[in-house]
């Protein structure tokens, strides 16, 4: 099939084009997550609940996105064609919302985004390994892709508001949406270039982590479960009230910067993934490994906390590899060590909802309420603010380094 104006399916490698959708999947994301909070706040003027609202819509959508992409994009459609419909129709809608200010209009059509954006995490995953020639040694140069897509659109958001400051370009209302929306509709048109991947004509499972929730009987597999969903908690801490808090008098970040700032957090996700977590794998175990990332989370608050001086809060973003990749990277990696072979797809749902599904759905709403809870006026306490996340992380690690046993795990959970 070819798209007039398009590369067409044979103009370039599989790789490439790959390489190129996992690029536009997380510029999508990239372009809205890490500011839109600061927008909401600074621009419309909505509460902390609200923003929590807002941002507690992802996770809630990846939690029922098994249905569609699942038992509606593996059953019945090609994948490609599926990636390109979710993308193209999502654009369409984050551009409608980038020009919405009222938040019950804009919760509802954030939410029909959200559900047409969830599905395609997976599917681009999938789709990506089905066509490789070697998915084990293949994927990870493919997923650096999604990273490197994310600090772009970063890198451009920054760029479009300094030449809108500097009366080059006109100031566009929700840029960050618009950016989304643009980037979205560009992977929905691109999608139709990538190789040709039929329905398997048998859904996944909607319901399949339940097969696994077995494992939560062996006591250290239970502990790691309820630690993953705290920490995950407080990850939207991260996500939702960092820009705000760089834009805040407390730290003076320009907004016009704060995109391009927030990318620090990526580059060292990029180096932390592709060289460091290898490394400590293999010299130090998975535990070690685990309570790194467990550990860098409380020391990350804790300078968000104190906000000063500016050159280390600002540093303290590179903490985000070791807090992500260390500990959420490497909690994959540990569920698909210990998890019997006959269950081990449904384990890793069963971690993927927990965490990234409840955890963040709940730590979002938290998270802003929180925000609420120490903002005065337009005045938030943002050091009162930090240290609820801190103190949580601090009890995680505690627990973490008192109670998990890695090597307990793997035989009880083949028992």
């Amino acid at each position: 099939m070819e798209i007039p104006g398009l590369i067409t399916r044979g103009a370039m490698s599989t790789k490439t084009r790959l390489g190129i959708m996992m690029f536009l999947q997380y510029a999508i994301w990239g372009a809205w997550a890490p500011v839109l909070s600061a927008y909401l706040i600074r621009d419309l003027g909505f509460s902390g609940a609200q923003v929590g609202w807002i941002y507690a819509l992802l996770p809630l959508a990846t939690i029922i996105s098994p249905f569609i992409g699942g038992q509606v994009a593996d059953r019945y459609f090609s994948s490609e064609k599926v990636i390109g419909f979710l993308a193209f129709t999502g654009g369409i809608l984050l551009l409608i919302v980038s020009r919405t200010t009222d938040f019950s209009v804009m919760f509802w059509l954030m939410l029909a985004y959200c559900i047409l954006y969830a599905p395609t995490l997976a599917l681009t995953n999938s789709i990506a390994m089905i066509n490789l020639d070697d998915s084990e040694k293949e994927f990870g140069g493919i997923r650096v892709w999604g990273t490197l897509g994310w600090i772009t659109a970063g890198w451009l958001l920054t760029g479009w508001r300094s030449m809108a400051a500097d009366s080059v370009a006109p100031v566009v209302q929700g840029d960050t949406l618009v950016l989304a929306g643009i980037a979205s509709i560009v992977m929905g048109l691109q999608s139709f270039t990538l190789p040709h991947t039929p329905p398997k004509k048998e859904g996944v499972k909607p319901w399949a982590f339940l097969e696994s929730v077995k494992m939560l009987k062996v006591k250290e597999f239970a502990i790691f479960v309820g630690i993953t969903f705290v920490v995950a908690t407080e990850l939207e801490f991260y996500y939702i009230l960092t820009a705000p808090f760089l834009e805040s008098d407390k730290i003076g970040v320009s907004s016009v910067n704060v995109p391009a700032v927030m990318t620090i957090a990526q580059v060292a996700e990029v180096f932390v993934m592709a060289l460091l977590l290898p490394y400590f794998l293999k010299k130090y175990g998975m535990r070690r490994t685990l309570a790194i990332g467990v550990i860098a989370w409380p020391v990350r608050y804790i300078i968000f906390a104190v906000g000063s001086p500016t050159w280390l809060v600002l540093t303290s973003l590179a903490l985000h590899g070791f807090c992500y990749v260390f500990f959420f990277v490497a909690a994959f990696i540990y569920v698909d060590k210990v998890a019997p072979p006959d269950i081990r797809a449904s384990a890793q749902s069963l971690i993927a909802i927990v965490a990234l599904g409840l955890g963040r759905f709940l730590g979002s709403l938290f998270a802003g309420k929180i925000r609420d809870v120490f903002t005065v006026g337009t005045d938030t306490n943002w050091t009162l603010v930090f240290l609820v996340p801190c103190a949580l992380t601090v009890l995680c690690a505690v627990a973490f380094l008192l109670f998990f046993r890695e090597e307990a795990a793997p035989a009880a959970a083949e028992a």
